[in-house]
């Protein structure tokens, strides 16, 4: 066969594979190997019960919110159900001498109240130590006070915190001590039942008298009460005591 014929044989056949005429056999790809298994489609599936670690939530912990309480004696704690304190009402005696068993004696007897109308009494060194915070009978009851009504209106006696301190601030100024321990006191108050500063207040801000004297100063008290909240927050800023 010329090289021309061979040329045109090989086309012939070609054409007769792309046309579909070719023996089935010659089409087939050849067979797997001995032992090799052909491809077969699997769908794919998510993972079982037994693939998937289920871990434990941890806990939620609730943190206390609330500000750490400032320095207070074991007696202004209460163990019922508090008040909403709103008002701290700071008075003065008006009396050289005194204490919470005198002005409880002189409410029954005099003004015909069932008890001592104020919560606290800081003494000034007549009848008990100068500075000393005597706890009125009122407070561990959370009872109402009897030290501020305002014409027919309760509400500073309601949710007023009634502090006297002895002596007679028109005549005389709080002693050193009287003004520490009132500091003290109203910073654990205010702090415990969260009462601002406009509404610590002397009787005499709400009421037509002269309580507690000109010569209290709220100013001084103020002071006092801020060198106690940076003191703590130094504190803290430490991060102990």
């Amino acid at each position: 066969m010329s090289g021309r014929a061979a040329l045109l044989v090989g086309v012939f056949a070609t054409v007769l594979v792309l046309g579909g005429c070719a023996k089935p056999q010659q089409l087939v790809t050849a067979p797997t190997s001995k032992g090799q298994r052909a491809f077969t489609y699997e769908p794919m599936r998510g993972p079982s019960a037994r693939d998937v670690r289920v871990e434990t939530p941890k806990p939620v912990v609730q943190r206390d919110l609330r500000p750490a309480l400032p320095d207070h004696d074991a007696a202004w704690v209460v163990r019922v159900s508090e008040r909403p304190w709103r008002y701290i009402v700071v008075h003065h005696s008006a009396t050289h001498r005194g204490s919470a068993a005198s002005f409880d004696d002189w409410h029954r007897n005099h003004n015909g109240w069932d008890e001592l109308g104020y919560h606290f009494v800081i003494g000034n060194g007549s009848l008990t130590p100068d500075g000393f915070v005597e706890t009125g009978s009122r407070w561990p009851k959370q009872k109402h006070g009897a030290h501020c009504k305002v014409g027919d209106d309760e509400t500073y006696n309601n949710w007023g915190i009634g502090i006297c301190l002895v002596g007679n601030f028109e005549r005389e100024q709080p002693t050193e001590a009287q003004m520490g321990a009132l500091a003290r006191l109203v910073d654990y108050l205010r702090v415990k039942y969260r009462i601002p500063d406009r509404c610590i207040i002397g009787h005499g801000q709400v009421d037509d008298t002269l309580c507690p004297g000109g010569n209290f100063s709220f100013g001084n008290l103020f002071s006092r009460l801020r060198q106690r909240q940076a003191a703590r927050e130094a504190v803290a800023q430490r991060g102990g005591p």
